[in-house]
């Protein structure tokens, strides 16, 4: 499997179940709905595990652009790696985006509400404070990325693997429950701008049989570039640490 397919179908899983599992908690009529957030913040880590099982022989499951940028920054991996990483996660969330709305189908067509929908898709604050939103994914992202660099070992950062098969895959999925867990209620943690801009995207380009929520263009920023600053933040905090 090439990197890019790597990238590509790992970001596509995590999408298809994170979004997933959004979509079975807030549509109508569907079996989990009305579950609440532990279960799609335990059914997102779960999601992570599966990416990483995937993709992680093959490019160390970065699924991220944020991963991805602080690899770079780190000297891990060359510009055209970054590059093709991160055009292969836009596209794969984007895919596992197409697919929640395939799957979910009738429910979205049942669902009158355009931002309920709109939440199967992307993220979106639970107080519109750009600022402090902002925030919010930068201290998320970091608390990802640092946390991840030292699950590797810090002399030799070994990035192309993850360790005892499947269950290297673990840590990161326990990492990213405790995050939305405990960082997550403000902005639904995005913590990944492909996860985010990618689903987006999808939502303003698909036909909705009731009402559709705006694409929100003005708050996206917000959960693209938090995750990068949190994340050349806790590559540079790593750099000087060593």
């Amino acid at each position: 499997m090439t990197p890019f397919i790597a990238e590509f179908i790992g970001t596509a899983l995590l999408i298809l179940l994170g979004n997933g599992v959004v979509a079975n908690v807030v549509l109508k009529d569907t079996k989990g709905n009305g579950g609440g957030w532990i279960v799609i913040t335990t059914a997102w880590g779960l999601a992570v595990f599966v990416g990483v099982c995937v993709a992680g022989p093959y490019t160390g499951a970065h699924l991220n652009p944020a991963v991805t940028l602080t690899m770079l920054i780190l000297g891990k991996i060359t510009t055209a790696t970054a590059l093709v990483y991160w055009a292969a996660q836009l596209l794969g969330a984007m895919a596992g985006a197409f697919l929640v709305w395939v799957f979910y189908k009738d429910h979205f067509d049942r669902t009158a509400d355009g931002p309920t929908k709109q939440a199967a898709f992307c993220t979106a604050p639970a107080v519109r404070n750009p600022g402090r939103n902002f925030i919010s994914e930068v201290i998320g992202t970091f608390v990802l990325l640092i946390t991840i660099l030292y699950f590797t070992d810090p002399k030799i950062g070994d990035t192309q693997s993850i360790g005892m098969g499947s269950m290297g895959a673990l840590p990161v999925a326990f990492l990213v429950w405790v995050i939305g867990l405990s960082l997550g209620g403000t902005t639904g943690y995005a913590i990944n701008p492909a996860r985010d801009l990618g689903p987006r995207i999808v939502h303003a380009l698909l036909p909705f049989k009731q009402s559709k929520a705006g694409a929100d263009w003005g708050y996206a920023w917000v959960p693209v570039l938090g995750p990068a600053v949190g994340a050349t933040l806790a590559a540079l905090l790593f750099m000087y640490l060593k």
